[in-house]
């Protein structure tokens, strides 16, 4: 047998609900490291006095009681783990396994036992719950009854409340002993000392802060929070960018509450200026005696500096510091955004922090991968993606592109996962406007758009384009038989003109309701084949997440993706020969509709008509629709002013080349259709 034994996705009881970790069993010492928080439980093992093995909600569960009176729960291990552990625990700790069975008769009458920090009620010497009286926030009595509150778990879907026990009337013992192991906070005798108008940036506002041996007093002018020790996780001390003020942090769990809002971080802003002069409200002997030289009686320095070592003496834990890592302008911080605001963004020796709003704080332990992306809005900057095991991304942006370099050497150093490595390392090629590298979805979709709208246009107007320069030429044409230079320069700004004025109303061209749809890409087709299944994987996912979630998950097929150029290729194959069968059977015709001819034929282009010659009259007739009883009003009095215009056509002959220009230049108006 080696000299551990090691356990992963145990679940540990806290506050009403289950988390995970990793468990080791060791021969100087029993370690639970939680996978959600990282806080770390050691037990050692010569305080182990007893052990039971137990069938629980998650499978078999081991309960280890301490010689200090503590109790540990442990869910999640196999049948097949009995034996094994219970040979370590005899071989190495000198405690027997014992399996204890549960009372599962569902009576709500029996007797309650006070186990240390445990009550325990039993049915048939049977232990039917356990309640850990550090979950209790308070115990109210009433005239027979003894009403036992706990404390909100924020994170768990359903939680436990409250639990009301029957006792004879007059009985306070069981009222006692549960206060007296309670997690209720009650502020008797002197606090240690107190810390005046302190700047709080979440929750926002100037409170004093009393320091108690046990808890931390937080006396605002609206709300009051008292802060258990053991509720606190980690202490950050972190210098703003302008190397004038310094955040002094505390991570806690579980938060405290304000109204709906909780808060998992307290954050205290400090100038570096100011200083302070501290006296305990101990004697030095018990200042010795408690603190071990941690503490003294009189202290003086730098605000944050004396919070910082009361803090860190009476919380008992390590004070978090920047590690080596330098920014693009000498600081130990990034300036970014995440979400709404701005902030300070502090890559420490194990893991991110980000402050202040929301402040943010993760571990390299439960980093998965990083991600570094271009920004939304300008090449001079980029975002920093960090996406979390649980699934979870945080979204790091606006950050200056010079810090890139910086940024990139420290993750790497971590050993960090890159999920883009695919960008030329150590330079900016990623910041430039090349998008090779990086599939754009919505791109894509407007490139394979504009192809078939490009292609059905060219096949719809090709003819009314052909009618249109014909009928500018003939019109030229017909009032100028010399071919002068000066008359082709007249005719070519006018073909520019037409055709500028014919691409106006083909953009505002109205849609075919009756006309097959276009064809979707490649990657639309997966999208609409996937989306049920990715909101399967993520429920409660949002609209834009399932859209970037999509878009990496394209990125990711590789050769799967031809599969779906194929399809898409074959819709678009299926599209043109439906399009084809459409415009056969009379559908999409490319004759212009009424309102296109009257804003083609305008007063200036039925001047014009009125002064064509034979020639262009037969071509007009040509370009006009099919229906011989139908005659639009351009072209009726286009004729009726050409036949008046016939009249006169010798005399207009036995005028000059000057004349004819004239009359060509400056066609009749349309009232009177004679010279």
């Amino acid at each position: 047998m080696g000299d551990t034994l090691e356990f992963s996705d145990i679940y540990q009881e806290v506050k009403g609900s289950w988390n995970d970790g990793r468990l080791r069993f060791g021969r100087q010492s029993v370690v639970y490291k939680s996978s959600k928080t990282g806080k770390v439980d050691s037990i050692p093992a010569a305080e182990l006095s007893q052990a039971q093995w137990r069938r629980v909600c998650l499978g078999q569960g081991i309960k280890l009681t301490t010689s200090t009176g503590h109790i540990y729960k442990y869910d999640g291990f196999r049948d097949t783990d009995f034996e094994k552990i219970s040979e370590y625990f005899k071989a190495h700790y000198k405690v027997e396994l014992s399996e204890k069975e549960l009372c599962v008769k569902g009576w709500n009458w029996g007797t309650t036992k006070f186990s240390g920090p445990l009550l325990s009620f039993e049915v048939s010497d049977s232990p039917a719950f356990e309640i850990p009286l550090a979950s209790v926030s308070q115990c109210a009595t009433g005239k027979n009854e003894v009403t036992l509150e706990f404390h909100q778990n924020d994170e768990a879907e359903v939680s436990l409340m409250e639990v009301r026990f029957y006792v004879p009337p007059g009985d306070t013992v069981f009222r006692d002993r549960v206060l007296s192991k309670a997690d209720v906070i009650q502020a008797t005798g002197d606090a240690v000392c107190i810390f005046k108008e302190l700047q709080c940036l979440t929750p926002r506002g100037r409170y004093d802060i009393r320091i108690y041996p046990s808890f931390l007093h937080l006396h605002g002018k609206t709300f009051d929070y008292k802060i258990p020790y053991t509720t606190v996780l980690r202490l950050f001390l972190l210098p703003h960018k302008d190397q004038r003020q310094m955040f002094f942090m505390i991570s806690l769990d579980p938060p405290i509450k304000q109204g709906q809002t909780r808060y998992h971080f307290l954050i205290l802003l400090f100038s570096k200026e100011e200083d302070l002069s501290l006296s305990l409200n101990m004697t030095e002997e018990e200042v010795e005696r408690r603190y071990g030289g941690k503490l003294s009686k009189n202290m003086s320095g730098s605000l944050y500096e004396m919070v910082g070592r009361v803090m860190k003496a009476l919380v008992n834990k390590k004070i978090t510091v920047p590690g080596n890592f330098l920014g693009h302008s000498g600081t130990q911080c990034i300036t970014c955004s995440y979400k709404a605001s701005s902030g300070l963004l502090y890559p420490l020796e194990r893991g991110f922090v980000y402050i202040h709003k929301p402040p943010v704080h993760l571990r390299f332990e439960e980093v998965s991968c990083v991600n570094f992306a271009r920004g939304t809005t300008t090449t001079r900057s980029f975002d920093f993606e960090i996406e979390t095991k649980q699934g979870t991304q945080f979204t790091f942006s606006s950050i200056e592109r010079e810090e890139y370099g910086k940024l990139f050497d420290f993750v790497t150093a971590k050993k960090l996962s890159i999920k883009n490595r695919g960008f030329k390392e150590g330079k900016d090629d990623m910041l430039e406007d090349s998008d090779e590298d990086q599939h754009d979805a919505y791109l894509e979709r407007m490139k394979e758009e504009g192809k078939i709208r490009e292609e059905a246009n060219d096949s719809d107007d090709s003819d009314g384009e052909s009618g249109e320069y014909d009928s500018k030429a003939s019109a030229s044409d017909s009032s100028a038989e010399g071919g002068d230079s000066d008359r082709e320069k007249k005719k070519r700004p006018a073909k520019k003109a037409k055709v500028v004025k014919e691409r106006k109303p083909r953009k505002k061209k109205p849609k075919d309701s009756g006309a097959p749809k276009r064809p979707m890409s490649a990657y639309f087709l997966w999208l609409n084949a996937s989306r049920e299944s990715i909101k399967a994987e993520h429920p409660g996912i949002s609209i834009t997440e399932i859209s970037k979630r999509a878009g990496e998950m394209w990125r990711e097929l590789g050769k799967e993706q031809k599969e779906w150029d194929g399809k898409a290729e074959e819709a678009k194959k299926d599209y043109e020969v439906a399009m084809r069968e459409y415009r056969e059977s009379g559908g999409g015709s490319s004759a212009p509709s009424k309102k296109e001819r009257k804003k083609k034929g305008g007063k200036s282009d039925e001047k014009n008509k009125k002064g064509m010659s034979g020639g262009g009259r037969e071509r007009e007739r040509e370009r006009t629709t099919g229906n011989d009883s139908f005659k639009s009003r351009e072209f009726i009095s286009s004729e009726e002013s050409s036949s008046e215009s016939d009249r006169g056509k010798g005399k207009r002959k036995r005028k000059g080349s000057d004349e004819l220009e004239e009359v060509a230049s400056t066609p009749p108006s349309s009232d009177s259709g004679s010279d």
